[in-house]
């Protein structure tokens, strides 16, 4: 599926300059970009839910020693 990106002048040069330092085109570097914002918001939903649930686990002892 194609799509047009437009982005205002000051993302173009940033897209411009992380695909110039990556040495892959600017549309290498939106694809990549994309997937690791993706990759690290999936990550940060998983340990927030890990977290959570040891919080619940372990509640007992983490309030005996925060007395």
């Amino acid at each position: 599926m194609a799509m047009t990106l437009r982005l205002e002048p000051e993302d173009e040069e940033a897209l411009a300059l992380l695909a110039k330092t990556h040495g892959v085109s600017k549309q290498e570097a939106t694809v990549r970009a994309i997937r690791e914002a993706a990759a690290r918001s999936v990550r940060e939903d998983k340990v927030r839910h890990l977290s959570a649930t040891a919080r619940d686990r372990y509640s007992d002892l983490l309030e005996r020693l925060g007395q």
